[in-house]
């Protein structure tokens, strides 16, 4: 049962926490899945037992095929240190779920993935110490900014409405069960503004107020995100949605992600949280960053002021979390600047006008 009674309590006990010190977010879901080394068996259902295509690797119907692994990672995570989990959704849409031809279970999965975290932090908090759900929302395997035929550049496989359309209905299968939204590792800005107007409408409809986290991501020593845009650029196309926090993850390991943490850190009238990588991917795709080394990183940061929510992405696990939550502790958070009213726009680079 939750220590909490409303989802209001748990956030104004949020907000008390995060004044004080550093949050810790989770660490990579997929890792901790992979280890399981599950065959395609284990990821279907005894309604999927004779489904027409192979659904090894889907990852978020392991909500519904094998939801005490799932809960167990949640579990393991907070036992390291988290103050907020994310759901195992990344994938629950009905655009990311027809790789599969599954798009009429996109909403199960993401209603079962935020009960299963929701299950794992009441199980665990107290009334001193919220844990917090983040539904977790993706960018979809769709770009709205980039056609997928380089020869005709117009091309587009799916709208904007169509994108905002889908995440709607994710926001309101996981809802119930989160206390704030995530949309994370965000390579095309116009995906992340269909989910942001989805949540938007969403709150503008119903009354309900869920506070929204962006989460970007560079792709390379470029600095940019895949549609683009440099930090502080994609920061003024997505600030109209006042998130509770903003900041990177993923694609990069932490020694390469500061300079744009320290960016947003900088720019930000708001939270800023980082999660990267567990260092950069080996020749075999896999992830050698040890724990100490990732929290040597994210300890400098915070310990710098550039922090106030810090976790871990790709390749990272509990101990990776432990190890962070060690770095970080006893540091004070970053404090939030006001920064002077002017119009702010964007393209791929950012434009003021005093």
């Amino acid at each position: 049962m939750s220590a909490f009674a409303t989802r209001a309590d748990r956030l104004e006990a949020l907000e008390r926490e995060a004044r004080r010190r550093v949050l810790l977010l989770d660490g990579a879901m997929g890792t901790m899945l992979q280890r399981h080394k599950f065959a395609e068996a284990a990821f279907r259902t005894p309604a999927l037992a004779d489904w027409h295509k192979s659904v090894r690797g889907n990852n978020d119907l392991l909500n519904l095929s094998q939801p005490d692994v799932v809960r167990s990672v949640h579990t393991a995570y907070l036992n390291a240190g988290s103050d907020i989990v994310e759901t195992n959704t990344f994938s629950a849409t009905t655009i990311a779920q027809a790789d599969y031809d599954l798009q009429a279970y996109a909403d199960a999965i993401a209603e079962a993935g935020a009960k299963l975290a929701r299950e794992a932090c009441d199980a665990v908090e107290t009334p001193d110490r919220p844990r917090i759900v983040a539904g977790a929302f993706g960018p979809t395997n769709k770009t709205l900014s980039i056609s997928p035929d380089v020869n005709d550049p117009g091309k587009r496989d799916v709208t904007f409405d169509e994108v905002a359309e889908t995440y709607r209905a994710q926001a309101d299968a996981m809802a119930s069960w989160c206390d704030i939204f995530l949309i994370e590792t965000i390579f095309d800005t116009l995906n992340a503004k269909a989910a942001i107007k989805a949540l938007l409408d969403r709150q503008g409809e119903t009354g309900e107020h869920i506070p929204i986290l962006i989460s970007g991501t560079i792709t390379d020593a470029s600095g940019r995100t895949l549609s683009g845009q440099t930090t502080e650029a994609f920061w003024n196309a997505v600030r109209h949605a006042k998130p509770w926090a903003v900041g990177l993850n993923c694609a990069l390991g932490a020694a390469e992600m500061r300079q744009y943490v320290a960016t947003f850190s900088r720019i930000a009238d708001t939270r800023v949280l980082a999660y990267p990588n567990a260092g950069l991917p080996n020749e075999l795709g896999e992830y050698d960053e040890q724990p100490h080394q990732t929290a040597g990183h994210l300890g400098g940061w915070a310990g710098d002021g550039l922090l106030n929510i810090v976790g871990g992405c790709c390749g990272t696990t509990p101990e990776h979390i432990a190890a962070i939550a060690a770095a970080v502790h006893g540091v004070a958070p970053r404090a939030v600047p006001t920064r002077p009213v002017a119009m702010r726009l964007s393209g791929l680079e950012p434009f003021e006008v005093a």
